[in-house]
């Protein structure tokens, strides 16, 4: 069975990485390496004016990035939901920010709940990490087997265990006041909403 340690390991390598996630089967690389992005991008088709979300451990990752975390980020990053099925959309603050997010106005971040992915996270520090389909392709299959065949070619690497979700997690955009839910998955948006209002 593969381990964090193979995994993280064939990202700093430069690798891109299939791999479960809580909700969608997901493709991961190391967001300052320009060589597995340019591999990610190839193998989902994905042009590359469409940017790629971003995963981390933990809360505390978010702000170092240079990321402004605003009331209703700070909201919800603190609600049952998170860890969990909802990626946020978020601005920049007035200080540094990654090199790597250079000429980004705003990125999608989530923190999975998932032990696996979070603990080589932790070893990786925050990694690029989008659903494992096709561009254009409306949904993730489910399995491994039917992911791969749908790919542009081969990860690098691949972890199987068992089949993933066909629906993605909820976006919202804390940006706006209220904030907007721009694609609705997993989490209903009622719930999102409440932990707003409340």
């Amino acid at each position: 069975m593969i381990d964090k340690q193979q995994v993280a390991d064939a990202l700093r390598r430069g690798g891109v990485v299939l791999l479960p996630t809580d909700t969608v089967y997901g493709l991961a690389a190391r967001p300052d390496n320009e060589e597995a992005i340019n591999k990610l991008f190839a193998l989902k088709a994905r042009p590359r004016t469409v940017n790629l979300p971003v995963m981390v451990a933990d809360p505390s990752d978010l702000e170092p990035l240079g990321l402004e975390l605003n009331d209703a980020a700070r909201r919800l990053l603190r609600s049952p939901l998170i860890p969990g099925a909802v990626t946020l959309v978020l601005g920049f603050g007035a200080g540094r920010r990654a090199a790597w997010l250079e000429g980004r106005d705003e990125i999608a971040t989530r923190i999975p709940d998932d032990d696996f992915l979070r603990s080589v996270l932790r070893l990786t520090g925050a990694l690029l990490v989008t659903s494992a389909n096709r561009h254009g392709n409306p949904c993730t299959p489910e399995r491994v087997a039917d992911i791969l065949q749908q790919l542009n070619g081969m990860p690098d690497l691949v972890v199987e265990r068992g089949a993933g979700k066909e629906v993605p997690s909820t976006i919202v955009n804390c940006r706006p006041s209220p904030p907007v839910v721009e694609r609705v998955g997993l989490i209903d948006p009622a719930i999102i909403k409440k932990i707003m209002e409340s």
